[in-house]
């Protein structure tokens, strides 16, 4: 099937699928009308397109049609219209018109913002045949509209549906594409795309966790999360009404310092007052300011950091945050609990570091109030003195307005939270967060680990230094040296020719 490289409106989208004989399927829609049924229906030649369209939203109804749910806007809700409406295409179709015809199903679950003040949101999907008689493929997506009214969420809804139609006959060859297609028409002001996973036979060479980081890095969305087994996480459902505590790095590769953070910091969230008998959940996260930062995404590169992290455990996370005020108000969406956040010292002073809020009318000071004003507190790991040198030497100096421990002090002396120095100007308001306890610093860390720094593990692993296998976890290391990251394959072909 053919592209089109302009950017197409939503009735010729909806109009050359009506007029493309191959394309025939149901429509089955629950919770904001049939609004992209009408949308075929409006463009005219749907008779060519639409063998059904269906709307059960009476709740006894839809449980007779497609079996209890426990949510009934959900992904569960959506696989059961898709498998039954699917099949009863298959059994009423296929021996009339099922060697001409490529079937699909597409369904959504939606609520908009009614008059309860509910979250405008839904599940859309579309499962089809990319040939005659062949086996199905599926696209699975879920939403959040932003429009204020009603009426404009329902539109939204009916293009964000029509979109993915026509992507998943038109576009399925370049995911990229079909990605920023989702929005064609709305814009990301209007729709927010934040799960997206794609399966079956036309998707065979396409991996879920890339498709997710593709929503972020084009802006449809601007989180995403992944499971220690590699599977793609709504943050809606992992983190409701619990307590999130978060580790920022670039974990190229994960070492021992980042694993040792997160425990420690673990250990002393789970006793605060607030967190106590709480569920809790840890997050390791990674900006895209940092997947970015050799000017290009390495899609290897990325899904190695996301394996590690999955192979010791951690749930990982990407997001757009650069500041750290963003990442807590984001996590605010979804918990009314209390959240932490574990962090270097290095990371630490680019907190104060003034210039990352010159956007803010109120400056640093705005952006504290947004980080700290329910229930967030920072856990501070300590640094060697010796390793801040290092770190200002490769890096800069992370804050032109603040400093390290006196360099009188020798380098095994520690900096902490309760030493470290801040510019003049901004001493009373660290002092303020440390006496009231926004800050506090990590406890009962390993000493042996503290001079290990990220870029010096990556540097060693590409100059063929054995010594990098001391400075991650055993998994860690077994596992970059079985698949040859982070230029360990290079490295090892550089040594066998030399």
């Amino acid at each position: 099937m053919s592209e089109k490289t302009e950017l197409l409106t939503t009735n010729r989208k909806a109009l050359t699928i009506n007029l493309d004989e191959l394309i025939y399927g149901t429509f089955a829609e629950i919770g904001a009308g049939q609004e992209v049924a009408r949308i075929f229906f409006q463009a005219g030649g749907a008779s060519r397109t639409v063998a059904k369209t269906i709307s059960a939203y009476d709740m006894a109804f839809s449980d007779a049609i497609y079996g209890k749910a426990a949510r009934y806007v959900s992904e569960e809700r959506l696989a059961l219209m898709l498998n039954h409406e699917y099949q009863l295409l298959l059994e009423r179709l296929a021996a009339a018109r099922g060697d001409r015809s490529t079937f699909f199903v597409f369904a959504n679950t939606v609520a908009t913002k009614g008059y309860k003040g509910n979250e405008a949101h839904g599940w859309l999907g579309v499962r089809f045949q990319s040939e005659p008689g062949g086996a199905p493929s599926e696209v699975v997506l879920h939403v959040r509209m932003w429009d204020k009214e009603n009426v404009l969420q329902q539109d939204a809804l009916g293009i964000a549906g029509t979109n993915l139609i026509y992507a998943a006959f038109y576009y399925r060859d370049d995911p990229q594409r079909f990605i920023k297609s989702l929005v064609d028409n709305l814009g990301v002001q209007r729709l927010e795309v934040d799960i997206l996973k794609f399966s079956g036979p036309a998707f065979a060479a396409v991996d879920n966790r890339l498709m997710s980081l593709y929503l972020v890095q084009f802006g449809l969305t601007n989180a995403v999360m992944f499971g220690p087994e590699g599977d793609v996480l709504q943050p809606a459902e992992v983190f409701y009404r619990k307590a999130v505590l978060v580790e920022r790095g670039s974990f190229q590769p994960v070492n021992l310092v980042n694993v040792d953070m997160l425990n420690c910091a673990t250990a002393q969230f789970v006793q605060e007052p607030a967190v106590k008998g709480k569920e809790v959940v840890v997050i390791m996260e990674i900006t895209m300011n940092n997947l970015l930062s050799t000017g290009a995404l390495d899609p290897k590169d990325f899904l190695s950091r996301v394996d590690l992290l999955g192979a010791l455990g951690f749930t990982a996370m990407i997001s757009n945050y650069s500041e750290y005020y963003r990442l807590t108000s984001y996590f605010r969406r979804y918990t009314k609990e209390m959240i932490g956040v574990t962090m270097g010292i290095s990371n630490l002073l680019e907190v104060f570091n003034e210039k990352y809020y010159d956007h803010l009318e109120g400056g640093i000071l705005e952006s504290f109030g947004r980080m700290f004003r329910q229930a967030v507190k920072l856990y501070i790991y300590p640094m060697r003195q010796d390793t801040y040198d290092r770190y200002r030497q490769t890096e800069g100096d992370p804050s032109s307005g603040a400093t390290s421990v006196s360099h009188a002090f020798s380098s095994g002396v520690l900096i902490t939270a309760k030493n470290v120095q801040v510019a003049d100007h901004l001493r009373n308001l660290y002092a303020h967060l440390l006496e009231n306890q926004y800050l506090d610093c990590i406890v009962g860390f390993d000493r042996e680990v503290l001079g290990i720094y990220s870029r010096d593990v990556l540097r060693r692993i590409r100059e063929q230094d054995p010594t990098w296998e001391q400075l991650v976890p055993a998994k860690v290391a077994a596992a970059i040296k079985a698949r040859q990251l982070f230029g360990h394959a290079a490295a090892a072909s550089a040594a066998a020719t030399s």
